[in-house]
């Protein structure tokens, strides 16, 4: 089911997108290809536009330079109820839905419940590409000893990345849910984590194993 269309008094308030349409979107891009093609590593966003009231302005330039009219949307609660959803229908022209697992897109504040992964459009073995993205608010994000230990195509050997910003206990469930999500290659999901200003990917092919000095 899809959202209302945007409604004259909406738009009234709907501020401004990239500077320069063409340059930031294809700066957006690239910042977005390097995250997944190095899993973990911490990139500064590239924040040429103005931003919506609500939610990382990191991940409001990711989406706002990933999105067009045939992608759909779905947004947690917290962002739901916000300006976001009208400025990104208004700059991108993307279909805001209802139901998470119908979004080839997902945004989730951080301190909202994430969906499950496997409920989520994970593609086919024939169309592994018709497949969800998910952008998930997170406090912050570090490349240094602790947290998580990455492993995949992309990483040298191993890569480190420390994630905050969690509610208790969401790290490990997150973990856990990736392991079934990498073991369903070439199906599967695949994560940008986003801070205010920075971003990380996490790609299905990569694996999440758990923190050895801890």
């Amino acid at each position: 089911m899809n959202a209302p269309h945007t409604s004259p008094p909406d738009l009234q308030n709907v501020v401004a997108g990239f500077d320069h349409e063409a340059f930031g979107s294809q700066a957006v891009f690239r910042v977005a290809l390097e995250a997944l093609s190095h899993p973990g590593r911490v990139l500064g966003m590239p924040l040429q536009n103005a931003l919506p009231r609500q939610g990382h302005g990191a991940a409001a330039a990711l989406l706002l330079g990933l999105l067009d009219a045939d992608t759909t949307l779905w947004l947690s609660p917290t962002l739901a109820r916000s300006d976001a959803p009208v400025w990104l229908r208004f700059h991108t022209g993307c279909q805001v839905v209802a139901e998470a697992s119908a979004a080839q897109f997902l945004w989730v504040a951080q301190g909202d419940d994430m969906p499950q992964l496997s409920s989520l459009q994970v593609g086919s073995e024939a169309y592994p590409d018709q497949s969800a993205t998910c952008v998930l608010e997170v406090g912050s994000l570090h490349s240094d000893a602790g947290g998580w230990r990455l492993q995949g195509p992309g990483i040298p050997s191993e890569r480190r990345l420390r994630v905050d910003g969690f509610q208790p206990d969401f790290a490990a469930e997150l973990a856990l849910q990736w392991a079934d999500n990498h073991a369903s290659f070439p199906r599967g999901v695949d994560v940008f984590l986003s801070t205010t200003s920075h971003i990380a990917g996490l790609p299905r092919t990569t694996r999440i194993l758990p923190d050895t000095e801890s």
